[in-house]
């Protein structure tokens, strides 16, 4: 019997995946049920992923830039002229009111790298990409705060069911992100001409 070349196999594995996480969490992934969910032999999954920490990191590569993404693709950071501390809550609650699933799904698969050591650097990817987003209008160490805010009022809205408050998130950032023509130490940046 010849083998049957199935180049996506690797993706339909990691979207079933990613499925059965949404589905069941964490505790209801292996091999088995990803194989069944992504309808391929059992083989198929451990030939493609040796481990379910790989599996998982896949996973999570794969789910983990949404957010940035969207931050990116709005283009409001691209205008100097725009009010930053707004348009990054804009764009948190826009992202929150979206696939509610997709979001929670994206965070367990972030926060399982409290317990896997493995998933901890493709969790720093996601800091570092919104990270690298934000620094293109502020400095690193601001851009660090706005996403550590950013992620704290995520978790919250996510664990508690609250309603995320867009003006609230506005004027938390407002305190964390200096103004134009303010140095992060406080002071104002002398006008260069």
């Amino acid at each position: 019997m010849t083998r049957r070349y199935d180049p996506d196999r690797r993706r339909r594995i990691i979207d079933a995946a990613i499925r059965v996480v949404a589905r069941a969490g964490i505790a209801g992934l292996s091999h088995r049920t990803v194989a069944a969910e992504a309808d391929v032999p059992l083989g198929s999954t451990t030939y493609h992923f040796a481990s379910l920490d790989e599996l998982l990191l896949a996973a999570l590569r794969q789910t983990n830039d949404s957010f940035a993404a969207a931050v990116r693709e709005s283009g409001a950071l691209a205008d100097p002229g725009c009010d930053l501390a707004g348009e990054l809550a804009r764009i948190t609650g826009e992202w929150l009111a979206g696939d509610r699933t997709g979001v929670e799904l994206e965070y367990e698969l972030y926060l399982a790298a409290l317990r896997r050591p493995a998933l901890r650097p493709v969790a720093g990817e996601w800091c570092a990409a919104l990270g690298d987003e934000v620094t293109r209008r502020t400095d690193p160490a601001t851009a660090r705060a706005v996403v550590a805010l950013l992620d704290g009022i995520c978790l919250q809205v996510l664990l508690t069911d609250a309603v995320y408050d867009v003006e609230h998130t506005r004027e938390m950032l407002t305190r964390l992100i200096p103004a134009a023509g303010a140095d992060p130490g406080g002071g104002l940046i002398p006008a260069v001409g």
